[in-house]
């Protein structure tokens, strides 16, 4: 079982399904605003070292405890945040635009185009996505813009089924014959009629799909190949904390909980989301 589905599994043992959007929207809310005001809510530089407070335990002026360098783990997970959403908002958006352009251009024009859309994706979907991504970022070099680029790649594919079935469906609708019979360009039929109501069901995606970029960002930081240090970053804290695990548990952690937390609000806002536009991804 992927960590998502355990992710799933847990948050809908504990959360009943009517309150999903709200306390979704609550964590991700908290969490945009310890990322907006990290500077001000963080007692220490998150970069800055102490040898003198290395691998201390939680309590007292530091709440999460230091790491190895000295560094307070409370102020690095608060920085985290900002690197973290940004990694959401950017790894997700750059798929969806490409994607619901692309599937609604295969859904509307059909023929020669549609044909040559979806061998491309059947090409992308030979290949594990994690093992893709990573052998992209590999061959453009570590870094959070291999990242972006390579989630672009191979993200995009979701999007443009989705969106291709919705278009397929609705361009044989009422409102679409009244436009074409009133003159009106294939432009403005499909980016003014047609993909608007096709995007439900991609906007819906989007929110789950932030926790897959949010873990396979963690991942990729792990690994090495993401955020470089010293920045504050979640999965690089864990990386940096694992020959510790066994004397200093909270370098890991903390971060490690903070991308649980975060992972479960977007999956709180995808369900309620679907539940309120009827859209079930």
């Amino acid at each position: 079982m992927s960590a998502i589905s355990v992710l799933t599994v847990l948050r809908r043992r504990a959360i009943p399904q009517q309150h999903a959007l709200g306390v979704g929207l609550l964590i991700v809310g908290m969490w945009l605003c310890v990322a907006l005001f990290a500077p001000w809510l963080a007692p220490f530089d998150p970069i800055t070292q102490d040898a003198t407070a290395s691998l201390l335990p939680p309590g007292g002026a530091h709440l999460f405890g230091t790491d190895n360098f000295g560094r307070d783990i409370f102020s690095r997970v608060l920085w985290g945040a900002r690197v973290d959403l940004q990694i959401c908002l950017l790894g997700v958006i750059f798929p969806f635009l490409l994607g619901t352009t692309l599937g609604a251009l295969s859904g509307y024009l059909g023929g020669a185009v549609d044909a040559l859309i979806m061998r491309i994706i059947d090409i992308v979907l030979a290949f594990p996505f994690l093992v893709l991504m990573l052998a992209i970022i590999a061959i453009l070099g570590p870094g959070l813009g291999s990242f972006y680029i390579a989630m672009a790649m191979v993200g995009w594919v979701s999007y443009a089924r989705l969106v291709r079935a919705q278009v397929l469906t609705l361009k044989q609708r009422d409102f679409v014959l009244a436009a074409r019979s009133l003159g009106y360009g294939h432009a403005r039929i499909l980016f003014r009629h047609l993909l608007p109501n096709a995007m439900t069901g991609a906007l819906v995606f989007s929110m789950s799909d932030c926790v897959l970029v949010l873990l396979n960002g963690a991942a990729v930081s792990y690994l090495g190949l993401g955020v470089q240090p010293p920045t504050a970053e979640w999965g690089v804290m864990v990386a940096e904390g694992q020959s510790f695990i066994t004397t200093a548990w909270w370098i890991t952690t903390f971060p490690g909980l903070a991308i649980v937390l975060l992972a479960m609000g977007f999956s709180l806002l995808a369900d309620g989301l679907g539940d309120k536009l009827g859209a079930r991804v």
